[in-house]
């Protein structure tokens, strides 16, 4: 599937749409929590959104917890991640700046642990910060002692607060970190089933009503009939010669019971091809929209047929080979599901199951067996027929019998009779045979789709239970995509000569890229296929900016962009809301035209019933960085360098830690 459609990350491709390829909502309840959840449970959850990268929410339960109770050296640390991750001392409130002072004044009178020593190291490292020349080497050696997952917490979650010679020296261990952590846990294998979609329920062809209502209507009438006239004609026979009518009578029996037993397994039981024909499924006369859905399913069906085909059968033999099973699977699945209103995508799980077991049994010699017209055996036949010629013959000789000796009103009776009898017993058993062929096309059908539901049940169960466990949780693509940001930062550093010391701050803006997929969990951010990275760095002599596309399943590169300019040439940002939901950035330059940027998509659809647009657009925007890179651009842009000095960590106020 191919799209032409480009993100508008540059001015050269503002106004065009970013082409959606898939995109997908797990149905996790990760970060559900029930209206009567303890505080214990809504801490748990607030720690899960942290570490997801949803500091914002993860402030809100944690704060919840402590509200109701719910307190502890662990439970403050993560508090102060939660307050200080992806931010800097400009983007707190006056409130969360009170708050952490307050919590650097409790720290004394927790209980000696190792979350009491991580909440000291965190201060500790805030201290440093706001001190011009604070001795690093004692912090550094405590932040070292603290346990690894302590430890690792703070230098991510603090990764935007710790800036020059403090950043510096840590730099080495948190780029070492992301090099290990980067295509960890089978990342390249995994990623694809975070944007899969869920796949659609199976379904099969119902098997359709019986159509022998009329017939089993008519059915006893004629029937009676047809036993009025056969007794009447056994009993004129019986008056003219009761041992012959005797004999007659049994022979007549016993050939019209084998002619019924072997006539309805022939004629009763095979189908006939009018009404059988699983190549023609009905419909109706699709709309446009429908007839993408039917052209996509199609095209789906050729791709798949191609690609599972037999050893001795080359890929365009195969699809000549399969032609009609190829187009009447694809009509069944498309009228099947195109009252669903779903992609494609949601169904190629049974596309591909049908092309499987199409190849399985053409390897098992039942690829056409349901299409051969002949089923029933030759000896069924024969004694069909012969039934038949015996029972006609009884019927002749019982009415001879009943016309010996007769006078012309029994003649007359005997002919009305054996004459009622022809035409009421063909008519009863043409009505007879009809109703059990239905009965038995309802039979064979009803059979046949309880085992391809099954089938398909069973092949969407391993397909659901693969991607369930190939997927990967929140936290790795999370970490996945820290990893990815390190990487991007330092290798900006190494192209430009810069260390951490040369830095006055810096940001990293991420947003979808050109023909992405994404996926989210309920109450989570969307997540992509592929990113643009756009980082700013900050320096004494202007901005850098370094931008590139990140392909997220294997953190391959292109489209790599680069620029610098001075603080004083950047005269204008405006952050603008589109009306589907995005949001575009507008950095305006002094020698040069308007730089455009998209920071994300629209995301106000595929919503559960309690989730909130504006909540889910917020996490979005803090979970993209875009909070905090729009206050540094459009304060730079109002006031230039003089607000990234007046807004430096050394300006933040030292916090006391006591105890």
């Amino acid at each position: 599937m191919s799209y032409s459609n480009e993100a508008a990350y540059n001015s050269a491709a503002y106004g065009s749409t970013v082409g959606i390829q898939a995109e997908t909502v797990h149905n996790s309840n990760v970060y559900f929590v029930h209206p009567d959840a303890s505080p214990q449970e809504k801490y748990a959850v607030g720690v899960r959104l942290l570490e997801d990268g949803i500091p914002s929410r993860a402030r809100e339960m944690i704060t919840d917890a402590i509200a109701h109770g719910y307190d502890g050296a662990e439970v403050r640390f993560h508090w102060v991640l939660a307050a200080l991750s992806a931010r800097t001392y400009d983007d707190l409130s006056t409130e969360e700046v009170q708050r952490l002072h307050y919590i650097s004044g409790l720290v004394g009178n927790f209980p000696e642990d190792e979350w009491k020593e991580a909440l000291r190291v965190t201060f500790g490292l805030l201290a440093v910060l706001s001190t011009a020349n604070g001795e690093t080497g004692p912090v550094l050696k405590q932040l070292q002692d603290l346990p690894f997952r302590q430890h690792n917490a703070i230098l991510r979650h603090l990764d935007l607060m710790l800036t020059g010679g403090l950043k510096d020296d840590l730099w080495t261990e948190t780029r070492e970190r992301a090099r290990a952590e980067r295509f960890d846990n089978n990342r390249s294998q995994r990623v694809w089933a975070y944007f899969a979609p869920a796949p659609i329920g199976a379904r099969a062809v119902s098997p359709r009503p019986s159509t022998a209502a009329a017939a089993k209507a008519a059915l006893p009438v004629r029937t009676v009939l047809f036993v009025v006239s056969s007794l009447l004609l056994w009993a004129l026979a019986l008056i003219a010669d009761p041992a012959k009518a005797s004999v007659e009578l049994f022979v007549a029996l016993g050939a019209g019971l084998a002619a019924a037993h072997f006539g309805d397994r022939w004629w009763g039981q095979e189908p006939r091809l009018d009404l059988t024909d699983r190549t023609r499924v009905p419909h109706t006369h699709p709309s446009s929209d429908e007839a993408g859905f039917t052209k996509r399913v199609r095209h789906s069906f050729d791709h798949y047929f191609s690609v599972r085909t037999p050893h001795e059968f080359t890929r365009d033999a195969w699809l000549a080979h399969t032609a009609q099973v190829r187009s009447s699977l694809a009509a069944e699945i498309a009228d099947l599901y195109r009252e669903s209103r779903i992609s494609v995508d949601r169904v190629t799980w049974l596309i591909r199951y049908l092309a499987e077991d199409t190849r399985n049994r053409h390897n098992n010699g039942t690829l056409f067996e349901d299409d051969r017209p002949d089923r029933t055996p030759i000896r069924t036949k024969a004694l069909t027929v012969v039934a038949l010629t015996v029972l006609g013959v009884s019927v002749l000789t019982t009415f001879g019998t009943a016309m010996s000796g007769a006078d012309s009103l029994r003649s007359l009776w005997a002919f009305l009779a054996v004459l009622g009898a022809a035409w009421s017993g063909h008519a009863a058993a043409s009505l007879w045979l009809e109703v059990r062929r239905e009965e038995h096309r309802l039979t064979r059908e009803t059979r046949t789709y309880r085992e391809q539901l099954a089938a398909r049940q069973e092949a969407h169960q391993r397909w659901q239970a693969l991607l369930d466990a190939t997927r990967p949780s929140e936290q790795q693509m999370e970490t996945w995509l820290a990893c990815d940001k390190t990487s991007f930062i330092d290798e900006a550093l190494r192209h430009h000569r810069l260390t951490w010391r040369d830095l006055i701050t810096h940001t990293v803006l991420v947003s979808p890229a050109p023909s992405y997929k994404r996926g989210r969990v309920k109450r989570g951010p969307w997540r992509y296929s592929h990113y643009v990275f756009r980082l700013f760095l900050f320096t004494q002599d202007g901005i850098r900016e370094m931008s590139s596309e990140f392909n997220f399943s294997d953190a391959t590169r292109k489209n790599e962009q680069r620029s610098n300019y001075r603080f004083d040439a950047l005269s204008s940002v405006q952050v603008a809301e589109n009306i589907d939901g995005g949001y575009d950035l507008e950095l305006v330059l002094t020698n040069g035209p308007a730089r455009k940027i998209r920071v994300k998509d629209a995301d106000a659809h595929q919503l559960a019933p309690d989730e909130s647009s504006q909540e889910i657009s917020e996490i979005n925007l803090s979970a993209a960085g875009s909070t905090h890179t729009f206050r540094l651009l459009e304060g730079i842009a109002a006031e230039g360098k003089g607000w990234i000095e007046r807004h430096s960590p050394k300006n933040l106020k030292s916090f006391q830690v006591v105890g």
